[in-house]
């Protein structure tokens, strides 16, 4: 058993004992060994991992700022970066991340070694020296076989540490030199690639555990065996030189894409979500949860979620996300009423759903900006909905629960304002705010053309002066401490002190969104000022707070504030060890379909087992990411499965006549990467809050991934409907769309759980569940009542150009050849040109037709047309033109779907009102 299946184990049997869950020091091994390294190193070694961890965090705020160019000293280049930040990666998974010695880890760890040398021996070309291979792998496996223990390394962990950080630091070093040669690698590349690759493999088992290990290895063989591969996937294989070259020389493999993105996106929101927590922000947004909803039903429930949502604003880590907010939360949830089962099963579901909030995604929004080539700021804005819905969807859920149980919420410590007075403070409150932000933004707006020089100091000044009134404002209220969970709750913390005691820490969040959405600043660069900010925070909130409570100890507190600003630097960096190693082993995944063309003939495999049906291509799609997610972490599930399938997807769509945006269908990958984090029997943060409530971790995880079922269906239906990622509609359209799918998904939620306004007969589940399909997908009955298109035959083109308006679109069914000479027939979006006549049209539009044999050929189309971007060529033949036709509005079937509706109400209000009567037995 791993170190992970051995803290599963203690949770099973925690709960099997009854003693209430695990402690807290056994609850911060779990996360440790999960996140951050389960190796705790003390004295010296302690401090030089510590300084390690640093150094990393420096140098990608260093990389990440402005100051290099402006000194110019320091400046590295993409591929430097990358090769310098891979190395900080490995040489802490070796440090801190032990060898464990459990069967199945040993016989891996010895096992994929030796097969790697096999093959890369095999593919040497022409007998080349191939003496290095032995030699490195049994090296690999002496180390694995003698081990490692938990409090200390061995000398034989500092040389694996070393030299695989030499291997990475293999391109920064002689970059010159490579670059003069590539494509010809010399024996010394050989060395070190292959030294680089089987230990990347290594650290990836010891940080991530063995799937990624495994699946990446299996790449790699496929690689070398290409030839001996079933007709459908075999390929010309590739020589130990080839592969050397493409995974460690160049930019294809280990260096590409993902560990780019680590590199300059994703470390430093990890570092501001770690420096956030730091300075308390986690702490205070639980008890502003509290203080808001505990007196609900179930509230210590629905505070849960909402505290999970505001963490998994500064946190990419499900499990991390659970033992902080679930060792306050379930305890108070099992108080109310909740089972130990259920409590630990909605912090699942909360933390998980963490990793689809914007802005950090759990890394996955950073990667499809590069995957997809849209800006970071399309990217969030086509996962807020979704997100959003969905944790509005899980506080119903919560609701529905408690109902069902007769719940009620915590005393509350004041006596509420009567509910117009409520109103009318909300209703000045959201004014006061919408005034502020305006001023704000016209205000700045007008600074920076006025003082171009000087208005970066001018707008620091400000923010800071409101900072320092902030904290002024925060010290006239007791500090937050995080109460017992275990003790009796007299009463919650009052809202307004609560939330006046940290405003501060929403101001780097303003900030990091500032710059990303107003300034329009690169992902890397907005974080670079909001962590900036964060320091500048960490440093002087201790001393300031103190002075205005007049308890001022300048320089203890001074020196607590750089101890603090220190931790929060190492844990940031120790918690992307992870994400480092699992996007540098993912680019071997990707490296491989790019080298041997699999993702074309996975396209033919995904065809064929789908029948072409893009719902069975859908389905293929989620189990694949659930069964890999069952191993892989969520950011290496999702480059794998985005790599393989995304692509797929897309053209198979195409082929059905349903165009889907690639955003959509990476959205999709990701959705269910993540649940795969909630699904038994793997599902790591099932068995972490199992560990704290002292609940059946399997149970557990059945029961959240029942109420994450919501996050599974949404992920279909924006792939039909793409309005729900606010593709294509205007900002009314998109309040019109958010609140329809809100109601679409409390109606689907209402559904599953078999409650709406009493507990449900199956008949008015089935109804719940038809309305709320109808609600999110309304085009679907409507196209039956009415075809939007018409399929006419091609001699009609002309004709049917000329009567689509310019700058509108023409829907065109065309028969051709793929990349691989097979025949295939897909829709293609013809953008239409300006234009008199429809010959002018067409031909603004790129594309020149000819007849022959009464077929309708493509004879030319225009480079960097409209006609090249929906994938015309020459000699395709246009088969149908499908002419758009008047078609009723869609919202039409709102009708009869709310019909439906308003007789589930009724039926379900006269039963609640029956039950409601009957006197209950004493």
């Amino acid at each position: 058993m791993s170190d992970k299946d051995q803290q599963q184990a203690a949770a099973v049997e925690a709960a099997a004992a009854g003693r209430g869950g695990l402690s807290q020091a056994e609850l911060d091994e779990l996360v440790a060994s999960s996140d951050t390294g389960g190796r705790a190193a003390s004295g010296a070694v302690g401090t030089f991992l510590m300084l390690i961890a640093l150094a990393w965090s420096l140098f990608q705020l260093w990389i990440a700022s402005p100051i290099p160019f402006i000194v110019g000293w320091g400046v590295f280049n993409d591929t430097e970066a990358r090769s310098i930040h891979l190395a900080f990666a490995i040489f802490l998974a070796f440090a801190a991340f032990p060898a464990t010695r459990t069967p199945f880890q040993l016989g891996l760890g010895i096992a994929i070694p030796l097969i790697l040398a096999v093959l890369f021996m095999i593919s040497a070309k022409d007998g080349a020296a191939t003496w290095y291979i032995p030699v490195i792998a049994l090296a690999v496996v002496g180390a694995v076989i003698l081990g490692s223990p938990k409090d200390r390394i061995p000398s034989w962990e500092w040389a694996l540490a070393i030299i695989s950080a030499a291997t990475a630091l293999y391109l920064f070093v002689y970059y010159r030199d490579i670059s003069g040669r590539v494509g010809a690698p010399i024996t010394q590349d050989f060395v070190v690639g292959v030294a680089g690759i089987i230990l990347l493999l290594e650290a990836t088992r010891r940080a991530l555990g063995p799937a990624l290990m495994i699946v990446a290895s299996v790449f790699l063989m496929y690689t070398v065996l290409g030839p001996q591969m079933p007709g459908i996937i075999a390929h010309k294989g590739n020589n130990l030189s080839e592969i050397i070259n493409h995974h460690w020389i160049t930019t294809e493999g280990v260096f590409g894409i993902a560990l780019g993105v680590s590199t300059s996106f994703v470390f430093l929101f990890v570092l501001f979500g770690s420096l956030l927590d730091r300075a308390g922000a986690g702490n205070y947004f639980i008890q502003v949860a509290f203080s808001l909803m505990g007196h609900m039903r179930g509230g210590p429930a629905k505070a849960a979620v909402v505290a999970s949502a505001m963490t998994g604003l500064i946190s990419g880590s499900s499990i991390a996300n659970v033992v902080t907010t679930g060792t306050f939360t379930i305890p108070l949830m099992k108080k109310v009423g909740f089972s130990a089962e259920k409590a630990g099963a909605v912090e699942v579901a909360s933390s998980v759903n963490g990793q689809i909030m914007p802005p950090v995604m759990g890394a996955a929004a950073f990667l499809m900006v590069e995957y997809v080539g849209i800006p970071y700021f399309d990217v969030v804005k086509h996962a807020f909905v979704p997100a959003v819905i969905s944790y509005i969807a899980l506080v119903y859920i919560v609701h529905l629960e408690a109902m069902k149980a007769g719940m009620e919420g915590l005393p509350r410590a004041y006596t509420p304002k009567p509910l117009v007075q409520q109103l009318i403070g909300i209703a000045f409150a959201i004014a006061a705010i919408c005034a502020i932000s305006f001023a704000v933004y016209y205000a700045m707006g007008w600074i920076r053309p006025a003082f171009p020089e000087t208005a970066g100091y001018i707008i620091f000044a400000f923010v800071t002066s409101v900072y320092v009134a902030l904290l002024w404002v925060a010290s006239k209220e007791a500090p937050l401490k995080m109460d017992d969970p275990n003790a009796p709750v007299l009463s919650l913390p009052l809202p307004g002190p609560t939330a006046r005691s940290g405003l501060h820490f929403i101001l780097p969040v303003v900030v990091l969104v500032w710059a990303l959405m107003v300034d329009r600043l690169s992902p890397g660069l907005s974080a670079f000022w909001a962590s900036a900010y964060m320091v500048f925070i960490l440093v002087t909130q201790r001393p300031l707070m103190a002075m205005f409570r007049g308890e001022s100890r300048l320089m203890t507190d001074i020196k607590q504030g750089f101890l603090d600003l220190n931790d929060g630097l190492v844990t940031g960096a120790r918690n992307m060890i992870g994400i480092g190693i699992a996007t540098a082993t993912a680019g071997i995944i990707v490296g491989v379909v790019s080298q041997t063309g699999v993702g074309s003939a996975l396209a033919n495999v995904v065809e064929v087992l789908s029948g072409g049906n893009i719902m069975a291509i859908l389905l293929l799609t989620a189990v694949l990411s659930l069964i890999l997610g069952m191993g892989l972490p969520t950011t290496a599930n999702y480059i794998v499965v985005s790599a393989l399938l995304a692509p797929v997807i897309v053209t198979l769509g195409q082929q059905n006549g349903l165009i889907v945006p690639l955003i959509a269908v990476h959205l999709f990958v990701f959705y269910f990467g993540i649940m795969a984090d909630v699904t038994p029997p793997v599902g790591l943060a099932s068995f972490a809050a199992a560990a704290v409530s002292g609940g059946d971790p399997i149970k557990t995880g059945v029961i959240a991934f029942f109420y994450s079922l919501r996050t599974a269906a949404l992920p279909f239906l924006f792939i039909f409907n793409t309005e729900l990622l606010l593709i294509n509609v205007t900002m009314t359209q998109g309040i019109f769309v958010f609140v329809v799918a809100t109601v679409a998904m409390l109606l689907f939620a209402a559904a599953t759980q078999g409650w709406f306004l009493t507990k449900s007969r199956f008949y008015e589940s089935i109804a719940l569940l038809l309305v709320a399909f109808t609600l999110f997908r309304p085009g679907f009955w409507m196209d039956m009542v009415a075809p939007p298109y018409a399929e006419t035959p091609p001699a009609e083109l002309v004709q049917t150009a000329a009567a689509t308006p310019s700058g509108e679109t023409l829907r065109l069914r065309v028969s051709g050849v793929n990349d691989l000479g097979d025949p295939v027939e897909f829709v293609a979006l013809l953008g239409i040109g300006e234009g008199a006549t429809g010959e002018e049209k067409l031909e603004n539009s790129g594309v020149v037709l000819r007849e022959e044999d009464g077929k309708t050929i493509i004879d030319d189309v225009a480079f960097g047309s409209s006609a090249e971007a929906a994938g015309l060529d020459w000699d395709q033949e246009v088969v149908r033109v499908l002419k758009p036709l008047d078609q009723p509005t869609k919202y039409l079937m709102f009708i009869p779907a709310l019909a439906l509706l308003l007789l589930v109400i009724f039926l379900q209000r006269g039963r609640a009102m029956r039950t409601n009567a009957t006197p209950k037995p004493a």
